[in-house]
């Protein structure tokens, strides 16, 4: 169990080397703390930033916590949770990845125990529809239909693709998406588990800690007040953006959708919002926010991460808590949590009284 099975637990070789200590996961979750609660930082972090977390110092504990937290998901098995979380551990493996590969610092010694595209693409048996050209990669156009499909954008659909000889060009970049997209569907493959009553009974409590987060997101996803003074800065300036008919780009768009399906908007009031942008279709938008949303799709989008954000160049305005966080739900939540209570019901009356005027 070394660091490379620890930050990316998901890999075929993680799972041999757990076998070849012949780990009983019942012992882990009676007699390793440590495991069991890293286990539900995952679980918990992925319901409310996306991600899984930092991993634990320890290489074991950290490795451990994979099985288990898949363990806790398939003990609440509800669908969102089963999707958020697959989605976090494949945003987390993104994170990482490109992390490693832009290391070029590490020592030789230690490179055997770092990820490389290589050993991804053989990992996800992509290394025949793969390959590398001057101006970047290729890929076989079957294996980029099956990865690109839940990616959402007009730069993804094969139309918009220089298609040629049942190849698709990428850069690193988008190659690298589709890696992600393997990672989530190999995370969500045979979710939710059947769990033996001897494991279940020992987690009542941390299955039930679980199932009060996420009753207490769903509780933040009924809020019937959009607050935009509340909002991040970077979605207080998209929205802005989007109020004065300004063109957003295609990333800023997905962004904002996203973040406002989120906190409960309705599909019918984003509609509104976007009719004063340039090149506002109408149904072109609501099928775009109900593919968001899960309507239409299988997959219900979250808002992007901070770091995603700022990739793009739509992290804008930051604060002192934007400081502190890594996401802008986590921005709302915490403003939301924050704020006077009866403040709040003023935000809702006059919300109420627009929306009637």
């Amino acid at each position: 169990m070394n660091q490379l099975h620890a930050r990316y637990p998901f890999l075929a070789s993680a799972r041999e080397a757990v076998e070849a200590a012949e780990v009983d996961l019942a012992a882990v979750v009676r007699r390793d703390g440590a495991a069991v609660e890293r286990a539900i930082e995952r679980v918990e972090h992925a319901l409310e930033v996306g991600a899984v977390g930092e991993p634990y110092r320890r290489h074991r504990v950290e490795l451990l916590s994979y099985p288990v937290a898949r363990v806790l998901v398939s003990l609440v098995d509800e669908h969102v949770l089963t999707r958020k979380y697959a989605r976090a551990e494949a945003v987390t493996a993104h994170e990482r990845i490109e992390a490693d590969l832009a290391d070029t610092t590490e020592l030789q010694s230690t490179r055997a125990e770092s990820i490389t595209l290589t050993n991804l693409l053989a990992e996800f048996d992509l290394t025949a529809d793969v390959y590398e050209t001057p101006e970047g990669y290729r890929v076989d156009v079957g294996a980029y239909l099956g990865l690109a499909a839940d990616e959402w954008g007009d730069e993804w659909r094969l139309v918009n693709r220089d298609l040629q000889a049942g190849e698709v060009p990428l850069s690193e970049a988008e190659l690298l998406v589709l890696v992600r997209q393997a990672v989530r569907k190999r995370v969500a493959d045979g979710l939710p588990l059947s769990v033996p009553d001897a494991i279940g009974d020992q987690l009542e409590p941390e299955v039930a800690q679980v199932r009060e987060t996420l009753a207490d997101l769903e509780l933040m996803r009924d809020i019937d007040t959009v607050v935009p003074d509340l909002f991040p800065p970077c979605m207080r300036y998209l929205l802005d953006q989007v109020q004065k008919g300004e063109h957003l780009e295609h990333h800023s768009r997905f962004a904002i959708a996203t973040f406002l399906t989120s906190i409960g908007m309705s599909t019918d009031d984003i509609v509104e919002l976007f009719q004063v942008n340039p090149g506002f279709g109408e149904e072109a938008t609501r099928y775009q926010v109900d593919h968001i949303r899960g309507k239409t799709s299988a997959t219900q989008y979250s808002p992007p991460s901070c770091k995603t954000m700022q990739s793009y160049g739509d992290c804008v305005n930051m604060d002192d808590l934007c400081e502190q966080i890594s996401h802008p739900m986590a921005y709302y939540e915490q403003q939301i949590d924050d704020a006077d209570e009866d403040d709040l019901l003023d935000w809702r009356e006059r919300e109420r009284e627009s929306s009637t005027s």
